[in-house]
């Protein structure tokens, strides 16, 4: 399967994050992508966290997933839609969403961001508080399509390594990161996370990220990579709209798990 991941510099208005989506899915299709996985949030950064509350979808109504569904089904290919604010419990909140598209535009997994970014960044005057606008999932998602069982994870979800183990243990080959890393985490930390995270679990990493300068003021990092399970990266787009590509090679995925099964030596202990 050859993948894509694309990134973008989204903006507060939908329909021109869109277009710049739709171009660039085409020219990935035009390279030989069989599988697109946008960034988070790749449909709308508000200029507050505030805004995006009112333009969260129901399950199947909205434009957001009636965009990756023509999207998918008009190129054939599966489509990981980044993420998306999607309905909540709370009026208030919205739950941030990956949504799966298979080839034909029908959605066929929803993971809802567990892990919320509420933090104060060191030696940055940065503080986060997605909490207040985002109501936290609580399943773990592994959907098998097109031949690949996919794992999926968002963004934050990358600091804590037990989720990605899960992931694995239900049967996850290729795990889908789909980020808007801010610069200063994304310097010190993003490329160390995701090569450990696909080296720990011998798995392939997609990791498309926002990428720029946004009407809210803030930078994200970049970087877009696809990890292979020995921690190289196959490709990488630094900086600007765009997308990196690669195959991948799961007969070679699972020869690595063959013959370095360092998944079956797992020793767990009780804390007392």
């Amino acid at each position: 399967m050859r993948v894509a991941a694309i990134q973008m510099a989204s903006g507060s208005i939908i329909s021109g994050n869109l277009l710049e989506a739709e171009k660039i899915i085409a020219e990935a299709v035009d390279d030989g992508a069989g599988m697109i996985v946008l960034p988070e949030n790749f449909g709308m950064i508000g200029v507050k966290q505030e805004d995006v509350v009112e333009f969260k979808e129901k399950p199947g109504q909205g434009p957001l997933q009636d965009f990756l569904a023509e999207q998918s089904a008009k190129h054939k290919v599966i489509i990981a839609g980044g993420t998306i604010p999607m309905q909540s419990d709370d009026d208030n909140r919205y739950r941030n969403s990956l949504l799966v598209y298979n080839q034909s535009g029908e959605c066929v997994a929803q993971y809802d961001k567990i892990h919320l970014f509420d933090v104060s960044l060191p030696d940055a005057d940065e503080s986060y508080q997605e909490s207040a606008v985002i109501e936290p999932g609580n399943q773990v998602v592994v959907v098998d399509v097109g031949g690949l069982k996919l794992g999926l994870a968002i963004c934050y979800d990358l600091r804590f390594p037990e989720l990605f183990r899960i992931l694995v243990e239900k049967g996850a080959e290729v795990i889908l990161l789909p980020s808007s890393f801010t610069a200063a985490t994304g310097k010190a930390h993003w490329h160390t996370l995701l090569k450990a995270r696909a080296i720990e679990n011998l798995s392939f990493i997609v990791a498309p990220a926002q990428g720029g300068y946004h009407v809210n003021g803030r930078e994200t990092y970049g970087h877009s990579l696809i990890v292979d399970p020995w921690g190289n990266v196959l490709d990488e787009i630094e900086s600007g709209s765009g997308f990196a590509i690669a195959d991948l090679n799961l007969s070679q995925q699972h020869t690595i798990r063959e013959r370095f099964p360092v998944l079956l030596h797992r020793k767990f202990f009780k804390c007392e």
